[in-house]
């Protein structure tokens, strides 16, 4: 294992890091993590170098801490930098953060977090946690020594993202980046800017949870045409890795063969190694998949919050996937969810305000309607 220098005082990080929120799980349920198969693929990791292990309080239903405290008590504490998140979204008084904090530092078995973030800001949980004085709970969590190192993991637009960068002196952050989301919230523009100002960037869903590790017949011809054989998982894991800008690469590696095939991967230097005949590869796949896209939605978000509830960003969402992942079990089940909520499409009651305001101009309502066709 070969290791990247992380925040300002260089410490030697896997740029491999373990995501914790996709273990293997008994029964499909995903809070009842099979604690054999999955401490095995941790003590795998470990033994093999990778040492930045990241989870957050609400992965497989709160159980992922636990188990890591569990694991990482049996001698392994020392070896690995330990990340986590504050559910900002739990918080409604300033005490919470500190309540929440020493919460998670009972269920990880640990009296300090390497790595802490904020998790999952967008506009109005971070509005929230400003008025509740949230830079002055990590400046005093650091104090204590309960945290060392701060950041905050970003699901929002890019120009919001400028802003919380240069609102505190964080010491990383961590986007969503794969070669189909070169443009979605931060992007390629935030990962720049936060490494230009000094910030370790963290990249999660660097294989968009698993979609790009699956290709059609058309996406594999394009594929083949490499002079090197490579599996569509290791050409998304080698885009994101290729930017000399990113630090760490997140894998939320859900078998032992996984964890493996990831560890070789990164056993020597992939900033900066692909080809521009590989470059223009990934794009050729990156215009392919794109137009398979039913719908040219954005999720930008300004048609919400809707009159009727209807969840129209994540019904198109759905909808896109499953022509252009081929998702359709899986996009089926969560518009059945919708359904289950009264969020879905069946409820709109066409009163056009979402197109009045749609950026792309599109015709949502005919969308919508063409979207709960495909997805009942």
């Amino acid at each position: 294992m070969q290791y990247i220098k992380f925040t300002k005082d260089g410490l030697n990080i896997s740029p491999l890091g373990f995501g914790c929120m996709r273990f293997p799980v008994i029964d499909k349920d995903l809070s009842n993590i099979d604690e054999k198969k999955a401490e095995e693929m941790l003590k795998y990791a470990i033994d093999n170098g990778l040492n930045y292990i990241d989870t957050a309080y609400n992965y497989h239903g709160g159980n992922s801490e636990k188990f890591l405290g569990k694991v990482l008590s049996k001698g392994l504490r020392d070896k690995v930098y330990l990340a986590t998140k504050n559910p900002v979204w739990l918080v409604e008084k300033y005490e919470d953060f500190e309540k929440l904090l020493d919460e998670q530092l009972e269920r990880l078995q640990t009296d300090h977090i390497d790595f802490y973030l904020l998790h999952s800001l967008y506009d109005k949980t971070y509005e929230k946690i400003i008025n509740l004085d949230v830079f002055k709970f990590i400046d005093e969590a650091k104090k204590k020594g309960k945290i060392k190192y701060s950041g905050f993991s970003f699901h929002d637009r890019l120009p919001l993202f400028k802003r919380i960068v240069d609102a505190y002196p964080w010491d990383f952050c961590q986007i969503q980046l794969n070669f189909m989301d070169r443009h979605y919230q931060a992007g390629l523009e935030g990962l720049k800017y936060a490494h230009s100002k000094g910030l370790g960037v963290i990249i999660m869903e660097p294989i968009k949870g698993g979609k790009l590790a699956n290709a059609s017949d058309d996406v594999k011809r394009i594929w083949s045409e490499s002079k090197i054989e490579r599996n569509p998982a290791e050409w998304a894991l080698r885009w994101v890795f290729n930017h000399e800008e990113v630090s760490i690469v997140l894998s939320g590696m859900s078998t032992i063969e996984q964890v493996k095939e990831n560890i070789e991967l990164v056993s020597n230097t992939l900033r900066n190694t692909l080809t521009d005949e590989e470059l223009q590869l990934i794009d050729r796949v990156t215009d392919l998949y794109n137009q398979k896209v039913k719908v040219g939605c954005t999720s930008c978000e300004y048609c919400q919050p809707c009159p009727s509830n209807v969840a129209i960003p994540d019904i198109f969402e759905m909808y896109n996937n499953m022509y252009v992942y081929d998702t359709v079990d899986q996009s089926k089940k969560s518009y059945s969810k919708l359904m289950e909520s009264s969020k879905d499409a069946f409820n709109c009651i066409e009163c056009g305000q979402c197109e009045d305001i749609c950026p792309q101009h599109l015709e949502i309502i005919s969308l919508l309607k063409e979207a709960h066709r495909e997805l009942i």
